[in-house]
C-alpha cells in the first residue's frame, strides 16, 4: 500500500495528523506588586515575605509599554494580578492606560477581594470588563485561618460590589484545602443565589508538600451529586482550563480547575511578567526573561515585541512537555511574587 500524498507531506514535515496544535498564546497577566494585604497559609509563611525594593518594580509606564508590545505580538487579553493588586496606589488609572492601547482589549483582575467594595465602580468605568474574587471559604472562622489577618465580611462585600458594578463575569476562585476548606457545599448553595461562576482548583504542592492540602476534583465534584446532581454546561467566554457544571435552579455555575489529575500544560496560553520585571512562561519557569533590564536600557516597543515573541517560542516548546505540577518544586520565588 503506497503512501498518501498527505502522508508524505506530514512526513516532510514531521508533523503528525493526530497532534493538536499548539495554542495560541494571547493572554498575558501582569503582576503589578508583590504585596498582599492577606497572609494565606498555602501562599506565604506567617511572617510574611521581604518586599521587593520600590525602585525594582516596574513602573506603569514601564508595565504599559510592556503591555503595548504585547498586543503588537497579539496579546488580545490582560490580567492584572499581584501579590494584591488593589493594594498599590493607581490601580484604577493603570486599567485606563491599558484600555487607551487597543479598545478590543480584554482587561481583568484577579483580587482577594477585601478592598473590592471600594474600586469595583471605578475599575469597571476605567475599562475593566471582568473580576476573578480569591475567596476560599464562607466560614468567618476558618477564613481567618487560612488568611491569617483577614475578615471574610469584606470579602463578601468586594463580591457584591463587582456584582452590583456590572463587571462580568465575576467568579470566586476557591483552592480547596484539605482539612480547612474541603466542604463545597455552601459555595455550591452561594451558586444558587448569586450570578457567580464558583471555581474550586486543586492546591499544587508548589514547594513540595505533596500530599499536605491536596484534595482531587473529582472528590469535590462527587460531594456535590448529593445536592440533585451536577449538569455538565458550557463555559463561559474563558480564558482558562476550567469545566463548568450547574446546579438545578441555580444562578451561577461550578468550575473545577484541575492542574494535578488533568495536566494542561499543553493547551497553556498565557505568559506571565512579574513584578520585578520578569517574563515567565509558567509558575514553574525558573529563571525567566529580564524584561525590566531591556527596559531600562532603552528597549522600546519593536525590541519588547521581538522578546516576546521569542518567549512565545520557548513556551511552545516547552508546552507539551512539561512534566505535571505535582513533580515539580520550585525555589525560589513565593506564589505572590509571580502572581499566580
Amino acid at each position: 500500500m503506497t503512501d498518501s500524498p498527505m502522508d508524505k507531506e506530514n512526513e516532510r514535515l514531521d508533523v503528525s495528523p493526530e497532534v493538536d496544535p499548539a495554542p495560541a498564546i494571547d493572554y498575558l497577566r501582569i503582576s503589578i506588586t508583590d504585596r498582599c494585604n492577606l497572609r494565606c497559609v498555602y501562599c506565604m509563611p506567617s511572617e510574611g515575605v521581604t518586599s521587593i525594593p520600590h525602585q525594582e518594580i516596574l513602573s506603569y509606564e514601564e508595565l504599559e509599554l510592556i503591555a503595548r508590545a504585547a498586543c503588537d505580538a497579539g496579546i488580545k487579553r490582560v490580567r492584572l494580578t499581584g501579590g494584591e493588586p488593589l493594594v498599590r496606589k493607581g490601580a484604577v488609572d493603570f486599567v485606563r492606560m491599558l484600555g487607551a492601547i487597543d479598545p478590543d482589549l480584554r482587561i481583568s483582575l484577579t483580587t482577594n477581594g477585601v478592598l473590592l467594595a471600594r474600586y469595583a465602580g471605578a475599575l469597571k468605568e476605567a475599562g475593566l470588563s471582568r473580576v476573578n474574587v480569591s475567596m476560599d471559604t464562607l466560614d468567618p472562622d476558618a477564613y481567618k485561618r487560612i488568611t491569617r489577618v483577614g475578615r471574610v465580611e469584606d470579602a463578601l462585600a468586594g463580591l457584591h460590589a463587582a456584582i452590583d458594578a456590572g463587571l462580568d463575569p465575576v467568579k470566586v476562585n476557591v483552592v480547596v484545602l484539605k482539612g480547612l476548606n474541603d466542604d463545597p457545599i455552601p459555595f455550591a448553595e452561594l451558586s444558587r443565589e448569586l450570578p457567580v461562576h464558583v471555581r474550586f482548583i486543586e492546591y499544587m504542592p508548589y514547594f513540595g508538600e505533596s500530599g499536605k492540602w491536596f484534595v482531587p476534583s473529582e472528590l469535590i465534584k462527587s460531594r456535590l451529586v448529593s445536592m440533585g446532581g451536577l449538569q455538565e454546561v458550557e463555559s463561559p467566554e474563558g480564558w482558562g482550563p476550567a469545566s463548568y457544571f450547574k446546579l438545578p435552579g441555580a444562578v451561577g455555575k461550578l468550575g473545577f480547575i484541575s492542574p494535578v489529575t488533568c495536566h494542561f500544560c499543553s493547551s497553556c496560553n498565557r505568559l506571565r511578567v512579574t513584578a520585578d520585571g520578569k517574563l515567565r512562561t509558567c509558575l514553574f519557569d525558573l529563571n525567566g526573561f529580564n524584561v525590566k533590564h531591556e527596559i531600562r536600557a532603552g528597549a522600546g516597543v519593536e525590541r519588547l515585541r521581538e522578546i516576546i515573541e521569542g518567549e512565545f517560542a520557548r513556551k511552545r516548546s516547552e508546552g507539551g512537555h512539561n512534566k505535571p505540577p505535582a513533580t515539580r518544586v520550585r525555589a525560589g520565588d513565593h506564589m505572590s511574587r509571580i502572581g499566580g
